[in-house]
């Protein structure tokens, strides 16, 4: 509730143990410090959803995570993942944490996904999974970040469209 309000950086224990109806050392006791309380929240709460179930193919898994990605940033996620990205500039710890325990998860798993497609005829071979991981997730991540458009599913499909085009071995849209 308390994110809803104000960004991360603003948020205090002390505002989280008054609304919690605790004394800040229970805080203190459980998690050390403001970044490792909102990311138990962040994972518990709004990461721990589940992802979409694995596709029959490459680019299925690619639309349904991307799909999933939208529908969480147009709610408490976005800002949250807007306001942890935003502290992670100044905070290496915080930009550890968020890697570590959100991005790489991800982006290990979306690359898995492009190299099936590879493996499968699906892509061409010289598909650079890591390039095509950036070049889907950059521009969501993007408009996140600037809030000058909206994020909707409609350009998350279609930013798929335009990056897949040319890479696929069969021209087929999923």
């Amino acid at each position: 509730e308390l994110l809803q309000e104000k960004s991360a950086r603003d948020l205090t224990m002390e505002a989280v143990a008054k609304r919690a109806g605790v004394g800040k050392p229970t805080l203190y006791k459980w998690w050390p410090t403001k970044a490792a309380l909102i990311f138990a929240m962040f994972h518990e709460r709004i990461v721990g959803t589940a992802e979409a179930p694995r596709a029959k193919t490459a680019e299925a898994a690619i639309r349904a995570k991307v799909r999933h990605l939208v529908k969480e940033v147009n709610g408490l996620f976005g800002k949250v993942m807007a306001d942890l990205i935003a502290e992670a500039q100044s905070d290496p710890a915080v930009m550890q944490e968020l890697y570590d325990r959100h991005i790489s998860l991800r982006r290990a798993s979306t690359i898995a996904d492009i190299e099936r497609g590879k493996n499968a005829g699906e892509f061409r071979g010289d598909v650079n999974s890591e390039l095509l991981v950036d070049a889907i997730f950059a521009p969501l991540y993007y408009r996140l970040l600037l809030r000058r458009m909206p994020l909707t599913q409609q350009y998350g499909d279609q930013l798929i469209d335009q990056v897949l085009r040319g890479l696929r071995t069969d021209g087929v849209r999923e």
